[in-house]
């Protein structure tokens, strides 16, 4: 049994108490060996919301999605799915894509996909004709007897993806799902997850790609060193920054951001310079910074962030904040 994480603070967990939540994770710590994996962690995800679950690498996704699946415990806190504790008793209701993939490789992918259908309660008809029907959806019937060996990754990813939808789960979790892809098939399968959470379904997508949340997801959760960083819908996260990043065009512009106190930094995008401001900075700081050089200012605009920015200020800035308290 690991050691007991420190006492952690004496705050209620800030999530919605509603009792049709799927998930509910409150005040969760995990620890292996002295560092604290996941440390106070509270957020839920509810039936036909699409979670994106961000963070940097080891910032603690997987380990709280294996808490959520049952296959390792918190040393504290609660988690709670489908209103009951995790356990076997769900697994018929729950779909998993991970990110370390694989599928028995001399075996005819169709009868892969109904020996799964099988495990989550289906009858071996109703396995075979679900797989079939979802095959051909992803374009892959004409293949359906070949051995996955047989197969090119992507081909293979997307029979994955067919397994963790066959029976039609409440609770679908998929761990990098767009990652390897192609354009098109990226597309399709993100149709097929979309068409999850439109049936219905809570679903948690673990993902680095913050164009893909941006465009999938109707809440974030934002985590690093297993803290709980950024949570709430989509229209809320980006209102919290929306004084965040300016564009400037114009004239000799400042192109470098060494000398402007209020910028962390900067990129041009067509015609003009985008600011990303400093944690406290404002947009008339910015204003007053760039008055006092010799830019000839055409259009000075506050703009609403990408996902992809606010994920990186976010991160630094906690970093600087733990790198001073250290």
């Amino acid at each position: 049994m690991p050691a007991a994480s420190p006492e952690p603070p004496t705050t209620e967990p800030d999530v919605e108490l509603g009792s049709n939540a799927t998930i509910r994770v409150a005040g969760v710590w995990k620890r292996f060996g002295s560092l604290d994996v996941v440390a106070d962690l509270s957020f839920e995800i509810r039936p036909g919301e699409l979670l994106g679950f961000l963070g940097p690498n080891g910032a603690g996704k997987t380990t709280t999605i294996r808490m959520i699946l049952d296959l390792i415990r918190p040393d504290r806190g609660q988690i709670t799915v489908f209103g009951g504790v995790p356990g076997v008793a769900h697994q018929a209701r729950i779909g998993y894509l991970p990110e370390e993939r694989g599928l028995y490789r001399d075996a005819p992918i169709v009868d892969t996909l109904s020996y799964f259908g099988a495990l989550k309660g289906l009858s071996t008809h109703e396995a075979h004709r679900r797989a079939m029907r979802l095959l051909d959806e992803v374009g892959l019937a004409p293949v359906a007897r070949k051995k996955a060996a047989e197969l090119s990754r992507g081909m293979q990813q997307k029979v994955q993806v067919v397994a963790a939808i066959l029976h039609e789960p409440d609770l679908l979790i998929v761990d990098e799902p767009f990652q390897g892809l192609d354009p098109v098939n990226a597309e399709m399968l993100r149709a097929i997850v979309v068409a999850q959470r439109d049936r219905g379904a809570a679903v948690v997508m673990s993902t680095h790609r913050m164009e893909e949340a941006e465009a999938l997801c109707d809440r974030i959760l934002l985590i690093d060193h297993g803290r709980r960083l950024l949570y709430g819908t989509l229209s809320s996260v980006k209102a919290q920054f929306s004084d965040g990043a300016v564009e400037v065009h114009g004239q000799r512009i400042p192109s470098d951001p060494t000398g402007l106190a209020s910028v962390a930094s900067l990129r041009r995008v067509d015609d003009s310079i985008r600011f990303m401001l400093r944690p406290g900075a404002t947009a008339a700081a910015l204003f007053r910074e760039l008055a006092a050089t010799d830019a000839a200012i055409d259009r000075f605009e506050v703009a609403q962030p990408s996902l992809e920015e606010i994920f990186v200020r976010v991160v630094e800035a906690d970093r600087e904040r733990q790198g001073t308290n250290a």
